[in-house]
């Protein structure tokens, strides 16, 4: 890793690019700052913002990190704390479970031939899926060197690094894949339209697309603020409302076919905010306070039936056909 010390956001800063003025998303120079979030992991100086758009609502980073500041944190967290991070708030058999319950929703889907998982990290939701897709082959892509792991314990047939409007990356893929699935990726990617429009590059006419991400109106968002996990600074670059990413899709070319914030809510918010807030305290504190994380998954989990039907649930999913015409 890395041993270039982190600058603090007020200064000339290689990680950050200058500050933006207007939406990246529609234009509007109606902004109104919704947080700002230190990092929680490293404890660095300094403090995230995250601009709201008035006028279409679309929620981004701003200043934006640059492409060596998002490969930085990226690396430190996926590498360094991302099993430590999680296993507070979601165990191993939830996340396994949970990405069984998505393929499974997913297999009525027409059995496709070949199927890319944009974000895969280690490939689990490739692994899961074979189970109802045993005759699809699965590739996967990911900005981090999880892909490749990911080919060597065969969860994936192909590993593909990066995003897919990485120059090259959609030309090379062109019209690969009857499925294209986006679990919580387009927040990471530095411009989720370029990343839209590859994956329809890279996608056969009559191909489903499979988009799943935070909801930045969760009435959760508002309660807890800063400490709401899905807010993900300084790794979350863009959080988009459902209108937009419907629109959008639709502007390019495809039917939405579902749009789901029922099944894609995470139980975690409660203890992801607690551990958020525990980030900073003495160890020892940590300790102390372990009882009061264990009760706030189970309230999480316990919630999580009727949230989920309600403004709190956390995130959403679109599934969209590309039109042949």
């Amino acid at each position: 890793m890395s041993s270039r010390p982190y600058v603090t956001p007020d200064t000339t800063d290689t990680f950050q690019e200058p500050r933006r003025e207007n939406c990246p998303w529609c234009g509007s120079t109606r902004l109104r700052t919704r947080v700002r979030a230190s990092d929680p992991l490293r404890h660095r100086p300094g403090r995230h913002v995250l601009d709201r758009c008035r006028d279409c609502a679309h929620t981004f980073q701003n200043p934006r990190l640059s492409a060596e500041g998002l490969a930085f944190f990226h690396r430190d967290f996926y590498e360094r704390h991302l099993e430590e991070f999680t296993a507070r708030i979601l165990s191993d058999g939830a996340v396994r479970r949970r990405h069984r319950a998505t393929a499974y929703k997913l297999s009525a889907l027409p059995e496709p031939e070949s199927w890319l998982d944009v974000g895969t990290g280690h490939g689990h939701f490739p692994e899961a899926a074979k189970e109802f897709f045993p005759y699809t082959s699965f590739d996967g892509l990911d900005p981090t060197a999880r892909v490749e792991q990911a080919q060597l314990e065969e969860r994936i047939e192909e590993a593909h690094r990066g995003y897919l409007m990485t120059p090259g990356t959609a030309a090379r893929l062109r019209a690969r894949y009857d499925v294209i699935t986006m679990f919580h990726h387009l927040a990471h990617a530095p411009d989720p339209r370029a990343e839209l429009r590859a994956a329809l590059t890279a996608l056969r006419p009559g191909g489903h697309l499979v988009v799943e991400v935070p909801d930045p109106r969760c009435a959760f968002a508002v309660l807890l603020g800063r400490w709401w996990f899905p807010y993900g600074q300084p790794r979350h670059l863009h959080l988009l409302p459902p209108a937009n990413l419907r629109a959008e899709l639709e502007n390019l070319g495809c039917t939405v076919l579902v749009t789901d914030r029922s099944a894609p809510h995470i139980p975690y918010d409660l203890a992801g905010a607690l551990t958020l807030a525990l980030a900073h305290v003495h160890p020892l504190m940590r300790a102390i306070a372990a009882p009061l994380l264990d009760l706030a998954a189970i309230v999480d989990h316990t919630l999580a039936p009727l949230l989920r039907r309600t403004p709190f649930s956390n995130a959403y999913r679109i599934v969209a056909r590309k039109d042949t015409g």
